[in-house]
């Protein structure tokens, strides 16, 4: 893995390449792309930091880690590459759009769109083996997002975070509230959708914030 990163995140996140779990990280994630698939490709990692620069930043999204399965995972969290079937959670959160601004329910799940808008669609995880969900975690990769975050939170103002489920909803006590809104629900999931993340209006409130502190609204 080569450490290749949008210029305006790396002078944020330097301080992280030269801290020893980096390097035990970059080992790991080396040796686990070399031995079997991994996801995404190696090229897209920091996807996310490369298609929303730190200053364009207006909203984040988290998610946990990459998709899994084979052609899904590009680096944006929730999203998959144009032609790819809808992950359930997407659809969920698809479905939460329409209910709120109406109009059909998009058949691509290419999020780069949003990207470019300043959502930065952020996995705390940011690589994982294919088929074993969660088996990058714990390896160095959550320091480093939430130093991602911590800096979003320290240096900008007026960011909408929206925080899905009970891991999103941890990283709120990296962010100070009263400089940001930070909206948390459960999680598009199958599993939890029903139980408070239909309904939430996250899309609505987030483009009336962003809209009431002078900045341009989504186009979800």
């Amino acid at each position: 893995m080569e450490v290749r990163m949008e210029e305006s995140w790396r002078t944020r996140l330097e301080g992280e390449f030269v801290q020893p779990y980096f390097a035990e990280l970059v080992s790991f994630v080396r040796s686990e792309y070399a031995s079997g698939p991994c996801y995404p490709p190696g090229g897209k990692i920091f996807n996310a930091f490369d298609t929303t620069p730190f200053d364009d930043v207006k909203v984040v999204i988290l998610g946990q880690d990459p998709y899994h399965e084979p052609g899904q995972a590009m680096g944006l969290s929730f999203s998959v590459p144009e032609g790819v079937a809808l992950p359930p959670s997407l659809r969920n959160i698809y479905e939460e759009i329409r209910a709120e601004f109406g109009g059909p329910v998009p058949s691509s799940g290419d999020l780069t769109r949003w990207a470019r808008q300043g959502v930065l669609l952020l996995n705390a995880t940011l690589t994982v083996r294919q088929g074993q969900a969660g088996s990058h975690q714990r390896r160095g990769w959550e320091r480093f997002t939430d130093a991602a975050i911590s800096a979003l939170a320290r240096e900008r103002e007026h960011l909408v975070f929206l925080l899905w489920g009970s891991y999103a909803g941890q990283k709120a006590q990296l962010i100070d509230s009263q400089r940001h809104l930070v909206l948390r629900s459960a999680h598009p999931s199958p599993l939890s959708a029903y139980r408070g993340f239909f309904g939430n209006h996250h899309f609505q409130l987030c483009n009336d914030y962003l809209s009431g502190h002078g900045q341009s609204p989504i186009a979800w």
